[in-house]
């Protein structure tokens, strides 16, 4: 591999602020600290002047979905000049897939952007073993680091005995509805639901008071919660639910495991490999829709066979995730230096055609 001096990474994501997901922003330290790579955070005037190596990609529609009108298409017009002056000059992408589809459906000109940004993707990143990728496309896995680090310091609660809680930004494919309608249908004595975070829409907070028609044993709130609000919260479990209809990657799984409290999920290939790592009584698993039986049967195993040590983390330190990535960066700039030649001559060809 040819040595170089520093690596200039261009992150897709903004300048981190109190309410940016903990992941990112202990990404961008672990990068950091890594000799030999500068990283930048993402802003279209950098993204489209600044001088930069290597483009890391998370979830791209950050970038370019979410408003409509003429600010909506403004957004998509910038990203696709993103894309070209990336296209142009030859500098490679680099995809972090945290999760297999965008959880929201695209317009049709944003299905092309995302096309065009896969075409431009040189490597990927992988958080665990089981995600799919491009057949013909270098990959790396990178294991989703956990949070013991960032909730060093917080203080923690005891566990309450029979408190179901469900935190984290509540959107329709987190399946809460779900969750509730289950909770509603539980006879166990002494069970206590919480749902914590921000509503997407007021459409779902609203529907959800609905369905809770006033029982006392569910409690919401409704917004964003502080680093020390969230540990409270999740502490104060004795099971945390995280029904998504959809779960591939999950930092939530993560953040409640980090906490050392024990997570029914759906089960899924990745959960189940999670369930594996983590050892015996922390991760438990659903089939198909959630019901209050699953749940009800969940803390049962869970009260006799509690587990007796911590959920084993050790692969997922971020004292290593610098170097990986910073590798994985270098690798793209390898790839590309080998294969660009025949990139660039295509696009010269294709300039010349009418």
């Amino acid at each position: 591999m040819k040595s170089r001096t520093t690596v200039r990474v261009l992150e897709s994501f903004a300048e981190p602020r109190p309410t940016t997901n903990p992941y990112i922003v202990q990404l961008a330290r672990a990068l950091e600290q890594e000799p030999g790579c500068e990283v930048l955070t993402f802003s279209f005037k950098r993204a489209l002047f600044a001088p930069y190596d290597v483009f890391h990609v998370h979830w791209p529609e950050v970038i370019y979905a979410g408003n409509r009108g003429l600010k909506g298409v403004a957004r998509e017009l910038l990203f696709a000049a993103v894309l070209a002056r990336l296209q142009l000059s030859g500098k490679p992408v680099v995809r972090t897939r945290h999760n297999i589809a965008p959880h929201e459906s695209l317009s049709r000109s944003q299905l092309l952007l995302e096309g065009w940004l896969e075409r431009l993707t040189r490597v990927t990143i992988t958080l665990n073993s089981s995600t799919g990728h491009g057949q013909d496309m270098p990959a790396s896995t990178i294991l989703h680091g956990h949070y013991r680090d960032w909730f060093a310091g917080i203080a923690v609660n005891e566990p309450t005995p029979g408190r179901i809680t469900f935190f984290g930004l509540i959107r329709r494919y987190k399946g809460v509805e779900t969750l509730l309608e289950s909770f509603l249908k539980t006879e166990l004595a002494g069970l206590t639901l919480s749902i914590s975070g921000k509503a997407a829409t007021e459409e779902i907070s609203h529907n959800l008071l609905e369905m809770a028609q006033g029982d006392d044993r569910v409690e919401f709130d409704f917004r964003y919660l502080s680093d020390a609000e969230l540990v409270a919260s999740v502490t104060q479990a004795e099971l945390v639910v995280l029904p998504y209809c959809a779960m591939h990657n999950s930092g939530a799984a993560m953040a409640a495991l980090s906490l050392n409290r024990p997570v029914l999920l759906p089960d899924t290939p990745v959960n189940r490999l999670l369930q594996e790592e983590a050892g015996p009584g922390w991760v438990y698993l659903f089939r198909n829709e959630l019901t209050a039986a699953a749940v009800e049967g969940t803390l049962m195993r869970l009260r006799e066979h509690s587990p007796r040590t911590a959920p084993d983390l050790s692969a997922r330190s971020w004292q290593s995730t610098g170097a990986e990535h910073l590798r994985v960066f270098e690798n793209a700039l390898d790839h590309q230096a080998k294969h660009g030649a025949g990139i660039h001559s295509r696009l010269a060809v294709n300039s010349d055609v009418g």
